[in-house]
């Protein structure tokens, strides 16, 4: 496995500097990933700038797995060694800073961003991180290592921060109103509707639009603070009702919120868009 013989004094000299960055990251600190690189250079052996930024993005797929923030400027690489694994989760079980730090930046009130080019806050999907071999626990099968038991997804809190998520929902449609007036249909666009809120949370999607033939279009919104990599919650509504309604759905993914909004979208059933992990079973007696 790619950087299997990293020793162990090298991984916590990658890992703390990683932390040190993350930690401003969520505060909105500013900070210099070229002066962490310059000071952790001399901790490792004679690793090039290439391995220590690969090694950097592997940290990045570790939290993610342990349901944790990303640095957004480090894009996820998966084929990670377990030696790496180990020590950020035990690292960030002791981080008591870098947990507040992180359970502040899921958890604080969100309001809707002023931009001045919604129309231009429609990106392309990123390309997909590298793939790793699928674990296996307890009869299933996932694309990411589970965490140790016990282990909070600060992730998982995010999706329920209900303000940002309402923020999200405004957002996208400001959005299909901004782009169904660009073109010229006014009419649809005031009757793009937030049904989320007026017919209730169990549709399976939050706004219902438009395409410019008047055809509908379902749209889910999942939005979060943090980097397009971060992984998202969908329930098992949400990815029936996409099958079912696979020609009129999409999901709209918005990243760096509250910051430099942007978002992209995955048309069609979610579990053809996307890879989907299991996370829970539901016991019946």
């Amino acid at each position: 496995m790619t950087g299997s013989d990293w020793s162990r004094v090298e991984v916590e000299a990658t890992v703390a500097s990683y932390f040190d960055m993350l930690a401003s990251e969520l505060r909105g600190a500013a900070y210099r990933k070229a002066e962490h690189r310059r000071r952790l250079l001399p901790l490792l052996s004679g690793r090039t700038k290439g391995s220590v930024e690969y090694k950097l993005q592997n940290v990045s797929a570790v939290l993610l797995d342990l349901g944790f923030p990303y640095i957004d400027g480090y894009k996820p690489a998966r084929n990670y060694q377990q030696l790496l694994y180990d020590v950020v989760a035990e690292r960030l079980a002791a981080d008591r800073r870098l947990q507040d730090v992180a359970r502040r930046a899921v958890e604080d009130e969100s309001e809707l961003p002023e931009v001045q080019d919604i129309l231009e806050r429609l990106v392309d999907r990123p390309p997909p991180s590298n793939p790793r071999p699928a674990y296996r626990r307890e009869g299933r099968e996932s694309s990411r290592q589970p965490p140790p038991p016990g282990t909070p997804s600060y992730l998982e809190r995010e999706t329920r921060n209900r303000s940002l998520g309402l923020a999200g929902e405004q957002f996208v449609i400001s959005y299909e109103q901004a782009r169904l007036v660009a073109a010229g249909r006014e009419s649809l666009a005031s009757r793009v509707e937030h049904v989320s809120r007026t017919r209730g949370d169990h549709l399976g999607y939050d706004v219902l639009s438009f395409e410019a033939d008047t055809r509908e279009r379902l749209i889910e919104v999942k939005t979060t603070s943090f980097g397009p990599y971060t992984p998202f919650y969908v329930s098992r509504n949400q990815v029936e009702v996409s099958s079912a309604e696979a020609e009129r759905y999409h999901l709209y993914r918005l990243f760096r919120f509250r910051s430099d909004p942007k978002f992209f979208g995955l048309e069609g059933a979610l579990d053809h868009a996307c890879r989907l992990d299991p996370t829970e079973y539901v016991a019946r007696i």
